[in-house]
């Protein structure tokens, strides 16, 4: 009897294989999706002329504190055209991407818009960032 007592049932789940599952799970995944992802080989003609350009992008960003940069490269508002200016003469189809702390004042936006349309760049685009709903922006600014 005093036997019987000592004896006890293990009722804890034993995770250790299951964990050695996953991880082998984990390294076969880590292994095989490098290959999954596979295009098709083509052995393209060749031409003497290529007619298709890559199109050139350069990037205006405005800081909140007004800061202008080209690309990675702090500018100023004088300097910053004489880039534009050089860009346009070299390529006369390049495209320019303005993106903008929505902090910053409209004026300043507008400034650097002109700057672009001064100096003859017609392509100009705006970079946004999704749009929250507005329970989604409530949060965040409750917090």
């Amino acid at each position: 009897m005093i036997l019987e007592s000592r004896r006890r049932f293990l009722s804890e789940i034993n995770i250790i294989p299951l964990v050695d599952v996953v991880l082998v799970l984990l390294v076969v995944f880590m292994v095989t999706a490098p290959m999954l992802h596979r295009g098709i080989d083509l052995s393209l003609p060749r031409s003497q002329s290529n007619t298709i350009t890559p199109e050139e992008r350069l990037v205006i960003t405005i800081e909140p504190d007004e800061r202008v940069y080209l690309g990675k490269d702090r500018v100023t508002v004088i300097h910053l055209r004489k880039r534009l200016h050089q860009a346009k003469s070299l390529n006369a189809g390049v495209s320019v991407y303005l993106r903008a702390d929505r902090r910053v004042p409209y004026g300043r936006i507008v400034q650097i818009m002109d700057e672009v349309k001064r100096v003859g760049i017609e392509r100009l685009g705006m970079i946004t960032d999704v749009q929250k709903t507005v329970v989604e922006e409530e949060i965040v600014t409750a917090q």
